[in-house]
């Protein structure tokens, strides 16, 4: 395998994609050497202008990289070694610091879809990891090839977070459709089909409300006592950004509940067919009895069998057995109906 076959879709440093913005121009797409050169002030840096350094944590020359050329928090480098965990956003010195879930870019209805992204934004820089293609990171990358403007680092990162309750939003919507159509299907009486595809959207659902609900209180704790670099239209750009994020996590919880609501009427359905097809068969047992009663009864090979000299004995049977049975079925399926 050659070496740049090993890079995970970053270059030799990690770095899968870099923008320099400054005032007023569309953001430029830079390599990791001219990030370097940036962050060293080699070159000349205009007011207000920012970076965004994306770094592929699956290449083990990112970390080595970044701890060269930047100065950033412990609590930056320690969450690069954690799993999936509970989100976390604190403010370290002058710093940000921030872990967030994602969904993966290749997102199907699996409760291992989703990922993490490491967070260090400062007023000259954000900086972004990840181990695997993240889906919301990757549309916040859209909007800034599109020519969007960027003002500051404070109000990129409140895109992303309105990016993260998009792609949340998407994937209540594609739920939602997918249980319209089970319930179609409960209506239908068509069970059998529905209940393993209900508890596979509730996993995920549930999964992704647990990671993704406190991330709205984070912000919101932050934006109390936010860093002195923050201005106030970029606050008031973040609060939007975690009221909207907040409703879709409600959205989503709803969408749990209605879950809930459908696999309990499924259950109360199955336990009715059951209750049902158990009444049916005891009622055919008990109809039964008559009939094995007689042929018990006359398969005895003793003497005094009724009706045995007679010609038309059989019949009668038959006919005494018939109306029992009858009056059997009427008590049975007759008052049940009513």
């Amino acid at each position: 395998m050659q070496p740049d076959q090993c890079t995970y879709g970053s270059d030799k440093n990690g770095l899968v994609w870099g923008y320099l913005f400054e005032p007023g121009v569309p953001a430029i797409q830079i390599i990791s050497d001219t990030a370097a050169e940036w962050i060293a002030a080699k070159v000349k840096k205009p007011e207000n202008a920012f970076l965004w350094l994306h770094f592929s944590l699956s290449n083990v020359s990112s970390e080595p990289w970044i701890r060269r050329h930047l100065a950033l928090p412990d609590a930056f480098y320690e969450s690069f070694h954690e799993g999936v965990g509970s989100t976390r956003l604190e403010q370290e010195d002058d710093s940000l610091v921030a872990t967030i879930h994602d969904v993966l870019f290749d997102f199907s209805f699996d409760v291992s879809a989703v990922s993490t992204v490491s967070l260090c934004i400062l007023p000259y820089i954000l900086v972004s990891a990840r181990r695997k293609p993240l889906r919301s990171v990757d549309h916040l990358r859209a909007s800034v090839k599109s020519g969007q403007l960027f003002r500051s680092s404070a109000e990129l990162l409140a895109h992303l977070l309105t990016d993260q309750a998009n792609v949340l939003v998407g994937i209540i919507r594609q739920s939602t459709i997918r249980i319209d159509a089970i319930e179609d299907k409960l209506l239908d009486n068509r069970i059998s089909v529905s209940r393993s595809e209900l508890g596979s959207l509730r996993r995920v659902l549930v999964r992704l409300q647990r990671l993704l609900a406190p991330e709205p209180a984070a912000f919101f704790r932050l934006l109390n006592k936010p860093p002195r670099w923050i201005s106030g239209e970029d606050l008031q750009v973040l609060r939007e950004a975690a009221e909207e994020f907040s409703s879709a996590v409600v959205d989503s919880g709803a969408l749990t509940e209605r879950i809930k609501l459908l696999q309990e009427e499924i259950a109360a359905s199955i336990s009715e067919q059951t209750s049902r097809t158990l009444y049916i068969l005891t009622v055919v047992t008990v109809m039964a009895i008559p009939i094995n009663l007689a042929a018990g009864l006359f398969g005895m090979n003793v003497a005094g069998i009724p009706l045995s000299t007679y010609k038309h004995g059989f019949i009668v049977i038959v006919g005494i057995l018939a109306v029992l049975t009858a009056l059997i079925a009427y008590l049975a399926f007759g008052k049940h109906q009513e």
